[in-house]
């Protein structure tokens, strides 16, 4: 995958941590120029020190409508993967309206914002283009003290297939990943609870989680020229959960 980008212009939203870094820093070596959003320079500069030179670094809140007017400008975009996101477990009963509108908000609201102004700005310059929706498992199952995280997670699996149906006619192909549990900074804390580990580890048929890698090779195996007849497809990473 060293030069599989090469020419490439790829937009890389949550990137400062976890999942987003990976995939922006997989992009990178794949040959593709990053521009990797997050909202916290702190998290940006580390990224940049252990960049290629192929990383720009934009600091943003992507729940700005500001900042997808933003998304529109950038020249020769083909790329999006649209990760940024979040979640807070909570009891369906104990679920206020401040979590709701801010996982909605974040997940779904924004997500579509930005995918929005990405194939805008595709269109604009005739670009035939790649997005990757970072999905979930929670896209396809229901989960004890996620029903506000899996309803975004449903929508956005939703609007891969809606996405992908509408934008085929103009070769922008639209797929999302779907990964189980991932060891990173937002799941760390869940996982220290010994009780939800066995949890998860009893719903994984391969028994372990998946690593950052997984993911990553997932997000460069779809926006690749080999995925060049996949839209509307959600690729799960998540060790056989969702076969149950």
């Amino acid at each position: 995958m060293s030069a599989e980008l090469n020419g490439h212009v790829a937009l890389v939203t949550g990137a400062g941590r976890g999942i987003g870094r990976a995939c922006a820093e997989g992009l990178a070596d794949a040959g593709a120029h990053v521009i990797a959003v997050a909202r916290t320079e702190g998290d940006l500069a580390e990224l940049r020190e252990h960049s290629s030179g192929r990383i720009d670094t934009w600091v943003g809140d992507v729940t700005d409508d500001t900042f997808a007017a933003r998304v529109e400008t950038i020249e020769g975009l083909s790329i999006l993967v649209n990760n940024a996101g979040g979640n807070r477990p909570q009891a369906f009963v104990d679920v206020d309206a401040e979590s709701l509108d801010f996982v909605i908000g974040l997940n779904v609201r924004a997500a579509f914002r930005v995918a929005q102004a990405a194939v805008k700005a595709m269109l604009a310059q005739r670009i035939e283009g790649s997005i990757v929706n970072m999905s979930s498992q929670m896209g396809h199952v229901g989960s004890p003290k996620r029903t506000v995280y899996c309803m975004t997670k449903h929508a956005v699996e939703g609007l891969t297939k809606a996405m992908a149906v509408e934008l085929a006619p103009q070769g922008i192909r639209v797929n999302a990943v779907a990964p189980t549990f991932v060891e990173t900074p937002m799941t760390e804390p869940m996982l220290e609870d010994p009780e939800f580990r066995e949890f998860v580890f009893g719903m994984v048929p391969l028994k372990k989680l998946a690593s950052l890698d997984d993911v990553v090779a997932a997000v460069l195996y779809l926006v690749s020229p080999g995925a060049g007849m996949v839209t509307g497809h959600s690729l799960k990473v998540d060790g056989g959960w969702t076969a149950h």
